[in-house]
Formats: C-alpha cells, structure tokens, sequence
C-alpha cells in the first residue's frame, strides 16, 4: 500500500529532521491519525519525494519525522498544459481534481465566449480554489508534482500558449482527424472548451495561430471529464506511460 502523501517544501537530506504543521500537520495528525512509527511522503510539489519515518506527534498539528529516502522523480515527456474553459462553480474543483489526477502539468483558466462562469473581480480567490484542489488532488493520486495554476487568459492569451508550444490541440466534436493519428513530444497545449463547446470564432482564430482540431472520440464529453480523457489518451501514446 502507498505510503500518506503531504506537501512541505524542506530540502532537509537523508537523516534530517522535518517538523511538518499548518494545515499540512493538521491533516496528518488530526484527520490521518498518523502515529509514530508510521511512514509518510513528503513532496515539494515539484518532483522530489521524500519517505519518511515519523518519530512524533505532538498537538493537533505538529507532526516530527526523519527522512530516510529521498528521490527525484523525471519530469514527463510530453508536458501538458490544459487551456480549461472556466466550468460552471459546481464543476470547477472537480475539473482541476480530475485534470490532476490525469497528470496535467499546468493548468490555465480560459475565459472563453460561451463561458457561463465569470470571475471578474474574483479572479485571485478562484485560482486559490484551483490550487487547493490541485494539493489535494495531487496528494490523493501520490503525484511527485503539483499542477501549475495560472489564468486568466483571453483568445489572446491562448494565441501565446498556442504559439509556445510543440503541438497545440483543440478538442472538437466535428473534427475529421482523430486522437491517435497524433504524434505527442516536447510541450502539448490541449483546449477544452465550455459544455457549449468552442466557438467557431475562436476555432478560426487558434487554428490560424497553429493548432489542430481533433475529435477525441465519439461521445460528447463534457467539459469536467474531456481534460482527464485527453490526458489518458495522451498517456497511452506517448512516453507518459
């Protein structure tokens, strides 16, 4: 069985001791019930591990242990950056769940032209609900990383991501091309739209910037669910796997 998961950004070496509190000790003490003896994860979020022995608990969020192991997890080949149309607010955490259980690298907020959801002076407090979900996500999975959260972007904005890219995708219900004849290497840019799908307009306009129109297959996913089955097709025909 894995070992518990939980986030501290120490860069202690094998035989040092790391006191974990906040609400990373709370979960670990009041909620996990960890106990000394026990084993534990450490992650910085980006890309190292460290396996742990806990040596003490003390309160209800302080928790003591010593590193026995430590190791550098490889980044993936392909990165993927998911360009996510904002989801309704009862689907938003659950999109960045599942986007991060499917291993997305980052994740940008798109405020697309059929968006129903606007975060217009909310932008700073929505992203932070991003993130939370992405930590406990990524804690749940036992990822090595956490997804990099970012937006607000505009078309604008996803012209850029589009043109940083090796390979840039826009998920498409009438796409002729299919997922598998795509090739996947170096940094992938995939778009997903509303649950009103991507607007003609911008399909026009981010297929002129360079990306391709693809059909994933041949339900109709919606918005939460298409980023996590993209990423686990990705994962089957590339390196990801």
């Amino acid at each position: 069985m894995s070992l518990p998961v939980f986030i501290s950004d120490s860069d202690a070496v094998v035989g040092k001791h790391i006191t974990v509190t906040g609400p990373e000790g709370r979960h670990a003490v009041t909620v996990k019930r960890i106990t000394p003896g026990e084993r534990v994860m450490l992650i910085d979020g980006s890309g190292t591990t460290r396996t742990c022995l806990v040596t003490a608990t003390g309160g209800k969020d302080r928790m003591e242990v010593v590193v026995e192991s430590i190791e550098e997890i490889p980044a993936p080949n392909p990165r993927v950056t998911i360009v996510q149309a904002i989801p309704k607010s009862e689907r938003s955490e659950l999109t960045i769940d599942l986007l991060t259980q499917g291993g997305a690298d980052r994740i940008v907020a798109w405020q697309s032209q059929r968006t129903i959801a606007r975060w217009t002076g909310k932008e700073a407090k929505s992203l932070a609900k991003w993130q939370t979900a992405a930590e406990t996500a990524a804690k749940q999975a036992r990822r090595a990383t956490i997804p990099e959260i970012l937006g607000v972007v505009d078309a604008a904005g996803v012209e850029q991501l589009i043109a940083e890219s090796d390979l840039a995708i826009i998920l498409h219900e009438e796409a002729s091309s299919p997922f598998r004849e795509l090739t996947f290497s170096g940094s992938v840019v995939v778009i997903i739209g509303p649950e009103g799908g991507v607007a003609p307009e911008e399909v026009e306009r981010f297929t002129a910037a360079g990306a391709h129109t693809v059909k994933l297959g041949p339900e109709v996913l919606r918005t939460a669910s298409a980023g996590m089955v993209a990423l686990a097709a990705i994962g089957v025909l590339s390196d990801r796997w």
